[in-house]
């Protein structure tokens, strides 16, 4: 079971904090330079899941394209997963979303992400497109959340 969890505004130092770990303990679809291309957009906002003890267990950003935001990804610690760290880093970019007072909310998820596809249905996106052979020969589901 996960110690309390803090949502915080990420920062480049959260990323220097991260940077060995990236590709083997989150996931391997982006990559430090990428990550730290989108921490200093500013159409971008990144926040992060921190255990009462300083350690990152997640991240997620989105990038505001007007007054619509496309979520750029959501990644929690391999070893932390299914525990909820998700779901609050969603929640927090919603709410982030509907304090700027945009419109919607999108992403592109794996046809094969059961879990994350769930997950966002629970919040109350819908499906509204297919992107064909998105993931690495694997259909993206395009999904959107108005506000």
């Amino acid at each position: 079971m996960l110690k309390e969890i803090d949502i915080q505004q990420m920062s480049l130092n959260d990323l220097e904090k991260i940077k060995d770990i990236i590709i083997s303990d989150f996931d391997d679809f982006w990559n430090y330079n990428i990550l730290k291309e989108e921490l200093e957009s500013p159409n971008s906002k990144y926040i992060m899941a921190k255990t009462n003890d300083g350690e990152i267990i997640g991240f997620a950003g989105i990038k505001i394209l007007l007054d619509n935001a496309d979520i750029m990804n959501i990644v929690v610690k391999k070893s932390c997963r299914n525990q909820g760290v998700g779901n609050l880093l969603l929640n927090s970019l919603v709410s982030i979303c509907k304090d700027l007072n945009l419109l919607s909310l999108s992403l592109e998820v794996n046809e094969d992400n059961l879990p994350a596809i769930h997950l966002y249905e629970k919040f109350g996106f819908k499906q509204i497109g297919l992107r064909k052979k998105y993931y690495l020969g694997k259909n993206g589901i395009v999904m959107l959340y108005k506000m």
